[in-house]
């Protein structure tokens, strides 16, 4: 059995207290005799480099995003952008007088959530919410499959919480890249997170969402006051609590970051230009898919995106998100042990299978002391690797520690242009998904290379969202209330 104290079993982040990846070990007291831990191998430290971002690679990414994100503002440039930067409609952030009840529905991954939410005085939120699965089934079925479940699951809890018959404004959060015609009206740009509806790309989904509860003929009398996506909705949950947020950021399943900008810089936006500010989806988890990456890829990434289901698209998604970092991991281990670099050279099927290194075993490996290899061995022996040393256990973390500190890094370079772009002396960063939230040294890893990459003078902070994808869709359509 897994330790009690795994990493992933905890609520919120834990984060350690070294940012090096095989720092050197410290100098005993003379009573004591603790052996120092072992170091990585040469070979591997070796082999590794590859996946250690320099400062000029990572300037140049800078530069290249910031160029990507102009295009994805501009009238003339926009069709042709990799980075879209779509405007969202949202204008307006939480001030703290929302009140009522709100639904949100929340569609992101393989499960969605139904969540009805009461705002009161003083930041008070009374949340009530079910999990629903989605089988592969309806992912990769028709989108009246998909949206039909949904309409059924919503009906349900209504039912189940004796709201059936009030008329609920709903915040959607749909997280999947989409064009916005309005606060309620989004075209789906292309499915992502292994979705593959037919009959859903260059549709609204907010009208496939209303098609689907007017099928079912019963009483259900709901207002869909707004859509967004989950990085919208942790820009949204944060700016609730601090004024100061702008930007909103996701690694979890996929990675987006979405941010506050002038109107007059956002050229494609034809709503209320009497408001000065629009928050932009920026959608870069498709940075790179014109091999403006390049520079920075390596022969793993190429492996995760040929065997995708979306080959050539979200590569810079697939370097940084949850649903591919364990696979990276595990293709540079099977690599090394075939070389004879780790294990003895004797693998095991379980680790030459896809897949079946899990992203939580990056976190759950990193979490062990260092020169503790207890979490390491269980995941190794999990895989049929009960042979390993504590010298593979050591090899093992630093790849790890590569994989992930690579991820953290470009996310660094991502938000810190975006920082830097906006101009503002004090920004908050509202940050929420699996890997930030449980990876034991990711936010630790983000604070340190923001510092490094943000102009001189600003000042910025990172905050962990409160159920961004939840609250936020529920203050995106209570901001929507509010102001009418």
């Amino acid at each position: 059995m897994r330790q009690k104290n795994s990493i992933l079993t905890k609520l919120c982040p834990c984060y350690g207290n070294s940012l090096d990846l095989d720092p050197p070990a410290q100098a005993n007291d003379s009573s004591t005799t603790q052996p120092a831990p072992l170091q990585c191998t040469d070979e591997i430290r070796e082999h590794c480099k590859e996946l250690l971002l320099t400062d000029a690679q990572i300037s140049e990414m800078m530069n290249r995003l910031l160029e990507d994100v102009q295009k994805g503002l501009g009238k003339d440039t926009h069709a042709s952008s990799i980075v879209k930067c779509f405007v969202t409609y949202v204008q307006d952030l939480p001030n703290g007088t929302e009140r009522g009840k709100f639904l949100a529905l929340d569609l992101g991954g393989t499960n969605f959530r139904v969540l009805i939410i009461t705002l009161g005085e003083k930041h008070v939120f009374d949340m009530k919410s079910k999990i629903y699965a989605i089988p592969q089934s309806i992912m990769l079925g028709s989108g009246t499959q998909l949206f039909d479940h949904i309409a059924e699951c919503l009906a349900n809890f209504m039912k189940e919480h004796s709201v059936g018959h009030e008329r609920l404004p709903l915040g959607f959060t749909f997280s999947f890249p989409l064009t916005q015609r309005g606060l309620t009206k989004g075209l789906l740009e292309r499915w992502t997170k292994g979705f593959d509806c037919s009959g859903c790309v260059g549709e609204d989904v907010v009208q496939l969402l209303k098609d689907a509860l007017a099928r079912r003929n019963d009483t259900m009398n709901i207002e869909i006051a707004g859509i967004l996506n989950d990085a919208v909705g942790t820009l949204m949950s944060c700016a609730h609590k601090k004024q100061t947020c702008r930007i909103g950021v996701v690694v979890g399943t996929g990675s987006n970051a979405c941010y506050v900008e002038k109107v007059e810089n956002a050229e494609m936006f034809d709503g209320d230009k009497s408001k000065p500010y629009v928050i932009i989806n920026t959608e870069w988890g498709a940075f790179g898919d014109d091999g403006r990456l390049d520079i920075v890829r390596t022969e793993y990434d190429r492996e995760i995106d040929q065997y995708s289901i979306n080959p050539g698209k979200q590569l810079h998604e697939k370097m940084i998100s949850g649903m591919y970092m364990g696979e990276l991991a595990r293709l540079i281990l099977v690599k090394f042990t075939k070389q004879g670099l780790l294990f003895g050279g004797r693998g095991s099927d379980l680790l030459y299978k896809r897949g079946n290194f899990f992203t939580k075993y990056v976190s759950e490996i990193e979490s062990d002391k260092r020169g503790s290899y207890i979490n390491c061995r269980q995941v190794l022996e999990e895989l049929g690797l009960n042979h390993a040393t504590d010298q593979d256990c050591s090899n093992v973390r630093y790849i790890c520690e590569c994989v992930s500190k690579r991820a953290a890094h470009l996310v660094s370079a991502g938000v810190a242009t975006l920082i830097n772009k906006m101009g503002k002396d004090s920004v908050t960063v509202g940050i929420d998904g699996s890997v930030y939230r449980f990876h034991p040294h990711f936010h630790d890893l983000m604070t340190e290379k923001i510092a490094q990459l943000v102009t001189p003078g600003i000042k910025f902070d990172l905050m962990l969202s409160e159920d961004g994808s939840g609250r936020g869709a529920a203050l995106v359509a209570a901001v929507a209330c509010r102001d009418r």
